[in-house]
C-alpha cells in the first residue's frame, strides 16, 4: 500500500481500509466503541474520514481486527501520512471542507459549471468580485479567500500538472462579475489557459436549449493511485456533498459524458469566449 503527497487523501483512503476491516472482522461500530471503550461517534468520524485515529487508537484497531506484518506497517505508515499538514491547512478558517485536499492530489477533475467561472481558472479581480457577493465582508477574509484560489491554481502547470476539462454555461461568460472590465480580463484569462495541453474548456451555448444536468454544479475527481476511488462534488447553498459509491460516480460521469457532447467542442468554445470577451470590452 502506497503513499502520497495529500494527507486528505490518505485519510480519505485510511478511513476506508479501516472500514473495510471492521466489516471483514464482523463488528459493527458500537461493537468496535465498546470494546475500545470510545465514544460511537468517535469510530463514526474515523470510518467517515472526519478524524484521524491516533496512535494508540490506531494500534487497537488494528489489534481488534487482527492485522500484522506488513499489511499493519502499511496502515501504520498511511496514518503517519494522514496526519502531515498541507500548504491548504493555513487556510482551514475559510476552507468550507476537504475539496482542496482532494484536488491538491487528483489526476484530473471534470468540473461543470453553470454560473461562475470554475476557482482553478479565475482571475484574483474576479474572485475578489464572488467572494465579496457571497456575503464576505471582512477585507482581510476576502484576501485570504483569494489567495487560496490562486495557490490552487498552481496545480495547472509544472510537473504532474493537473488535468483539466471544464464545461461552462454560456451563462457563465455572459454574467459581468465585477462589472464589464473584470469579466473581459477573466475572458482574456479563459482563452489563454484553454490552449494549455492539460486543460479543456467547452462551453454549452444557450441555444442548446434543455440539458441533462442542467444548472448543478458538480465537480469529478479522479486520482492517480488506482486504490484511490473517485469522487464527486456537489454543491449548492446548503454545503458542499461527497459521493464515492461506486455506482454513484459513474452516474454523474455519464451525466458529464452528456454535458461535454452537447457543449461546443474545444475550438469553437475558444471562439465563442473570444466573441463574448470582445463584447465585455466594448461596453
Amino acid at each position: 500500500m502506497g503513499t502520497g503527497r495529500s494527507p486528505t487523501v490518505r485519510l480519505r483512503r485510511l478511513s476506508g481500509e479501516l472500514t473495510r476491516l471492521r466489516r471483514e472482522a464482523g463488528y459493527s461500530r458500537e461493537d468496535v466503541a465498546r470494546r475500545l471503550g470510545v465514544a460511537g461517534s468517535t469510530v463514526y468520524r474515523i470510518e467517515t474520514g472526519h478524524t484521524r485515529p491516533q496512535g494508540r487508537t490506531m494500534r487497537e484497531l488494528l489489534d481488534l481486527y487482527g492485522v500484522d506484518g506488513t499489511e499493519r506497517e502499511a496502515l501504520l505508515d498511511l496514518a503517519r501520512e494522514a496526519g502531515r499538514r498541507g500548504w491548504w491547512h493555513a487556510y482551514g478558517d475559510v476552507l468550507p471542507g476537504p475539496y482542496v485536499g482532494l484536488e491538491a492530489e487528483a489526476a484530473s477533475v471534470r468540473n461543470y459549471e453553470p454560473l461562475l467561472v470554475p476557482g482553478l481558472l479565475q482571475t484574483e479581480a474576479y474572485a475578489r468580485a464572488v467572494v465579496g457577493a457571497a456575503l464576505v465582508k471582512d477585507p482581510a477574509e476576502i484576501e485570504r479567500r483569494v489567495a487560496v484560489r490562486m495557490e490552487r491554481q498552481r496545480r495547472l502547470a509544472g510537473p504532474g500538472a493537473l488535468d483539466l476539462w471544464a464545461v461552462l454555461d454560456e451563462a457563465v461568460l455572459r454574467r459581468p462579475v465585477g462589472g464589464p472590465a473584470v469579466m473581459a480580463e477573466q475572458l482574456r484569462r479563459l482563452g489563454e489557459v484553454a490552449v494549455q495541453p492539460n486543460v479543456t474548456i467547452q462551453v454549452l451555448p444557450f441555444d442548446a436549449g434543455a440539458y441533462l444536468g442542467m444548472g448543478n454544479p458538480m465537480a469529478v475527481l479522479t486520482f492517480p493511485d488506482p486504490e484511490d476511488a473517485d469522487a464527486v462534488l456537489l454543491e449548492n447553498m446548503g454545503g458542499e456533498l461527497y459521493l464515492e459509491n461506486p455506482e454513484h460516480v459513474r452516474g454523474y460521469v455519464q451525466v458529464f459524458d452528456h454535458l461535454r457532447a452537447a457543449a461546443l467542442g474545444p475550438e469553437k468554445s475558444i471562439e465563442k469566449i473570444e466573441s463574448v470577451e470582445k463584447e465585455m470590452a466594448g461596453r
